[in-house]
């Protein structure tokens, strides 16, 4: 049968309303409203939605393609544990995280970072505009993180570094990760060098050539990171009074 123009324009547009991809809401906490969803499938008629509860459950195929797969936060460590099997069976989907809130960090994003299967977050708070908006660019295959979160983990990154090199606990923890790199030759001459022995003393005391022991020095200086032997003994008697043992190397 020949159809007319407007026929094959209907046609036309019947094909190009049929779903053609699958969004997959894997969640049983009902985190995406009928609403929501509603709403998806006016914006984009092409998309057919399918919710499971399990992860089992979306470890198979459906009717069409799934091209992004939205998690619920309590299901996240499932997903994971599944991601070998979710990536064989979906390859081509994009997988984001359902976070309530778009400022208030649940999920670490050095977490989604390390995830295997992870890669966007989705806030549920957003404006019904904004939130369909990154819908659109995570069906494209682009990646979303909220600029609320990137600038929280920024900051308290910031702070972590500063309290690191500001802080005396990490200086004094460094100091004596250091001493303990001595060996028990090297502790050895750096305690006679704490107590006012000079090198000919040490050598006779230990059974060394004076140029050995000097030898002995330039290391341990080096090791501790000190200017001069006045300071390694200084670093020696700081770190024996606070009573960690010596390397027994």
């Amino acid at each position: 049968m020949l159809l007319d123009g407007n026929a094959y324009d209907a046609a036309g547009a019947r094909r190009r309303l049929e779903p053609q991809r699958v969004i997959l809401i894997l969640t049983n906490s009902g985190s995406v409203s009928e609403r929501l969803i509603d709403a998806i499938e006016r914006e984009f008629p092409w998309i057919r939605i399918e919710q499971v509860e399990h992860v089992s459950a979306a470890c198979t195929t459906f009717s069409h393609p799934v091209a992004l797969i939205l998690v619920d936060i309590a299901l996240m460590k499932n997903a994971e544990a599944a991601s070998a099997e979710l990536l064989r069976i979906h390859p081509h989907a994009l997988t984001a995280i359902i976070e309530p809130y778009d400022k208030v960090q649940v999920t670490p994003l050095s977490e989604v970072a390390a995830s295997p299967l992870i890669r966007s977050v989705l806030p549920m708070d957003l404006r019904l505009d904004v939130w369909l908006s990154i819908i659109r660019l995570m069906l494209c295959g682009g990646e979303y993180f909220p600029p609320g979160l990137m600038i929280q983990t920024m900051l308290r990154d910031q702070s972590a570094t500063l309290s690191a090199h500001n802080g005396a606990a990490p200086a004094s923890q460094n100091r004596l990760n250091t001493i303990a790199e001595l060996t028990a030759r090297e502790s050895q001459i750096l305690g006679m060098v704490s107590h006012g022995l000079q090198n000919k003393l040490i050598a006779a005391e230990c059974g060394l050539s004076e140029h050995t022991v000097k030898i002995h020095l330039h290391h341990i200086i080096r090791k501790l990171g000190v200017h001069n032997r006045t300071e390694a003994a200084a670093r020696f008697r700081n770190h024996h009074h606070s009573g960690q043992p010596m390397s027994e190397n």
